[in-house]
């Protein structure tokens, strides 16, 4: 049954990836259309964050309540519904109503596939999920590029809907092999608990694991939104080559999380975490030099495979450091955490740019590192009588 399922939870991560990227290749074109500034992307992007906190935060209870198997295929739904709204706007207030359900249907679907794959999957199988999210946020824009070449952007939202709405149709008939963790065969069944945040911060390791998750998202965020404008501002790289190295950060990032599930056959969860910030840290010492262009190129793409094991290995490692039961609550917390550090980081990062001078961007990514390495450390020491 696992096996069966295995395939349909890979597709179910492409989907999570398909929407992440249109908003930003589409909005040159769709800001004209509406009629409203640029700068008011920023307003859609806040409440699709927003709405995935929250429903990040209430994952916990949906899970328990209707199982992850119906949790997936309502959240991918309600994508669907949210992307064929977009598809038909043709004002900026009705996107920005259309994006409560875009928010509210990826927080919870996240947290609960991440939790159900760290509870029955080897570490690798997580590596290779979140490189089939890569694969979704890569193919998202280039479905969208198509669009804007033809018809335009209504049209690639329309597409990507209509693909949301073939894999509910999968997932909906899929919802007999989804199992509950009471309901195991393998011998672990166990009965979830529910906890408030309140109750779950006061269990060791949790502060610094939210801590740590807010670390990595921010950094990962800000290095792939800030790079091209790093290389045209501070380091004098034409605008056309800047964007292109920019992508070599998610290049890094997708090749890297393939990669590292074959690593993770020999390695740790730990072990790898460990091996990512080294890897982080050795391409900000590349960008720092400020030895050429082929030095920058190079801490590029380092810095997108440093990040390649860190979040999924954190996620996967959740059971082995809070227990299976607590794993639900947990999962949906630390992914919350995650989506306010890429929502508040970002724009911090922007101001300090614009105020003091964008070469500030090695440096602040540093910071987050430096931070992220001691919370992980700190949280591994916590919950060591749980390893």
């Amino acid at each position: 049954m696992a096996c069966l399922l295995l395939p349909i939870i890979y597709l179910a991560f492409i989907s999570l990836g398909l929407p992440d990227s249109l908003l930003g290749a589409a909005w040159p074109s769709m800001y004209p259309a509406l009629g409203v500034p640029l700068s008011w992307a920023g307003g859609i992007s806040t409440i699709i964050s927003v709405g995935t906190v929250i429903s990040a935060l209430a994952s916990d209870r949906l899970t328990g309540a209707l199982g992850t198997g119906k949790v997936t295929a309502l959240s991918v739904a309600m994508t669907a519904a949210a992307l064929l709204g977009f598809s038909c706007s043709t004002a900026y207030w009705q996107l920005c109503l259309w994006g409560i359900p875009y928010g509210l249907g990826a927080g919870s679907v996240d947290a609960a596939l991440n939790n159900y794959v760290s509870l029955h999957y080897k570490s690798r199988h997580m590596s290779w999920l979140h490189c089939m999210w890569g694969v979704g946020a890569s193919v998202g824009p280039m479905i969208m590029a198509r669009a804007l070449a033809g018809p335009g952007w209504t049209a690639g939202y329309r597409t990507i809907a209509l693909m949301q709405a073939a894999l509910t149709a999968v997932l909906v008939l899929s919802l007999p092999l989804w199992k509950r963790p009471q309901d195991s065969a393998d011998g672990e069944g166990f009965t979830p608990e529910h906890r408030s945040l309140p109750e779950l911060m006061k269990i060791p390791g949790v502060p610094q694991v939210m801590v740590c998750f807010f670390c990595y998202c921010a950094l990962e965020s800000t290095a792939g939104l800030w790079a091209a404008s790093y290389c045209t501002l501070v380091r004098g790289i034409d605008a056309a080559t800047a964007a292109s190295w920019a992508s070599l950060f998610y290049l890094g990032i997708t090749a890297g999380r393939f990669v590292c599930g074959f690593l993770t056959m020999k390695m740790s969860d730990r072990s790898m975490i460990r091996l990512g910030q080294c890897v982080i840290a050795a391409g900000l010492v590349l960008i720092l030099l400020g030895a050429g262009d082929g030095i920058l190129f190079g801490g590029l793409i380092l810095l997108g495979v440093g990040c390649a094991p860190i979040y999924p290995c954190i996620i996967h490692e959740t059971p082995q450091n809070f227990g299976r039961a607590l794993s639900m609550a947990l999962t949906g917390v630390q992914m919350a955490a995650a989506y306010v550090g890429n929502c508040l980081m970002p724009p911090l990062f922007g101001l300090l740019a614009q105020s003091i001078s964008p070469a500030l961007y090695p440096w602040f990514l540093a910071a987050l590192l430096a931070v992220m390495a001691a919370m992980s450390e700190a949280l591994h020491r916590k919950t060591a009588g749980c390893a």
